[in-house]
C-alpha cells in the first residue's frame, strides 16, 4: 500500500508522540467543567482524519466534532447526528461524556462505533498545526482529527 507524504507525515508526528507519551507518568488531575471552555480545540470543527495511527474509514458523510464553549458537543459519527459533553482540564486533558447518536441504519454502524469509542475513551489531546489527536488512559493513539477549513 502506497502512503501519501501526508500520511507519512502524521505516521511518523504519532509516532513520535507515542514514544514520547510512553515515558511520562500520569499526574494530571481528571478533566473538570469549566463555564466557559477555552482553547485551540473549542469552537473548532474536527473532521476524521484517521482511527488509530493509520486507518482511514470510509463513510456515508464525514465524521466530525465540535466542540463549544459551554461544553456542549455536536457532530457526526459518520453515520448518524452526535450530541454530548466535554469537559477540559490541565495537561491536555479530555473528557466526552453523555454521548448520544440518532438511530439512523448504517451499513458502517461497525465503524461509526469506533467513531464514537474514540472520543469516549478519549482521555489526553495534543495539537499539532491543523491535527488533533487523541490519547487513550494508557497512552496509546486513538485517532486523528484533522481542523475544517
Amino acid at each position: 500500500m502506497k502512503i501519501n507524504s501526508l500520511g507519512k507525515s502524521l505516521a511518523v508526528l504519532l509516532g513520535v508522540l507515542a514514544l514520547a507519551a510512553c515515558g511520562s507518568r500520569d499526574t494530571a488531575p481528571p478533566a473538570t467543567q469549566t463555564s466557559d471552555l477555552e482553547g485551540p480545540v473549542v469552537e473548532q470543527r474536527w473532521n476524521l482524519l484517521l482511527v488509530g495511527t493509520d486507518e482511514r474509514l470510509s463513510m456515508p458523510e464525514r465524521a466530525w466534532f465540535r466542540i463549544s464553549s459551554d461544553g456542549k458537543v455536536s457532530g457526526s459519527d459518520g453515520c448518524n447526528p452526535l450530541m454530548g459533553q466535554a469537559s477540559l482540564g490541565e495537561s491536555q486533558r479530555i473528557e466526552f461524556n453523555e454521548l448520544a447518536t440518532g438511530r439512523r441504519a448504517c451499513p458502517q454502524a461497525e465503524d461509526a462505533q469506533r467513531i464514537r469509542t474514540m472520543l469516549e475513551t478519549a482521555y489526553r489531546y495534543l495539537i499539532d498545526h491543523d491535527r488533533l489527536v487523541f490519547f487513550g488512559p494508557d497512552q496509546r493513539v486513538l485517532g486523528g482529527w484533522r481542523k475544517a477549513n
